[in-house]
């Protein structure tokens, strides 16, 4: 085993439908790794089905992934963080190569494209996609930088950026403030292109692309007087 610790950390709110994959599929890439779900107020048994299938479970009870992720990240220390969803749409299989890129130094933050891949097949709303592009010109143009999937819930991420990364998003903004913090610091970040699948049925999304847009913009907005 190595000596070097990585952690597994899905932020969850009402994945009871899928998440016992997710740890799973997870726990197979990546044996030597500690997989926690984080639940943030989750009504269907999803912290039961979790804690089933191996994973600790801890509660974060402020709503909004960017709460979950404040927390996780202050929480747990690791090596190597590696942040997924819980509704199935992420491959287990591209997380020893984020790992891989975040402990040899190579990267301070990973980023699974699926905008390069799979997603615009694979994900069946539209707007979703339109908005995911938009996001993309927008960061890449305010802070020069050229990546190609802003918004990715799957990435990987060193102890130093977890242990700095303000996280001031409460909810779905979060990912797009983790790709503007480590342009403007001029962290070293990759992508690894992954295959993206849609949601299996009977996982219903909770991001709302109207709403969840416009905070994601404001957010955009917000971070440029503050970073």
């Amino acid at each position: 085993m190595s000596e070097n610790k990585t952690v597994v950390l899905i932020p969850c709110y009402n994945e009871a439908a899928t998440v016992e994959k997710v740890v799973k599929d997870f726990r197979r890439a990546l044996p030597d790794a500690e997989i926690y779900v984080y639940d943030n107020n989750s009504t269907d048994g999803t912290d039961d089905i979790a804690r089933r299938a191996g994973a600790v479970v801890r509660y974060e009870k402020l709503q909004g992934k960017g709460n979950v992720v404040r927390s996780m990240f202050r929480d747990i220390d690791a090596d190597c963080y590696i942040m997924t969803d819980g509704d199935d749409t992420y491959p287990a299989e591209s997380a020893p190569e984020m790992e891989r890129l975040i402990l040899s130094g190579e990267a301070e933050m990973v980023i699974g494209d699926r905008l390069s891949s799979t997603y615009f097949t694979e994900n069946k709303r539209a707007l979703h996609g339109i908005g995911n592009k938009m996001v993309r010109r927008l960061v890449n143009t305010i802070y020069k930088g050229g990546l190609h999937d802003i918004m990715s819930g799957l990435r990987a991420v060193s102890r130093d950026f977890a242990k700095n990364f303000p996280a001031i998003s409460d909810g779905f903004q979060i990912e797009t403030e983790m790709a503007v913090y480590a342009l403007k610091h001029g962290l070293s970040v990759k992508e690894v292109v992954i295959e993206y699948r849609d949601r299996p049925e009977g996982s219903v999304s909770k991001l709302n692309t109207v709403k969840d847009g416009i905070k994601v913009l404001k957010m955009i907005a917000k971070l440029k007087s503050i970073y």
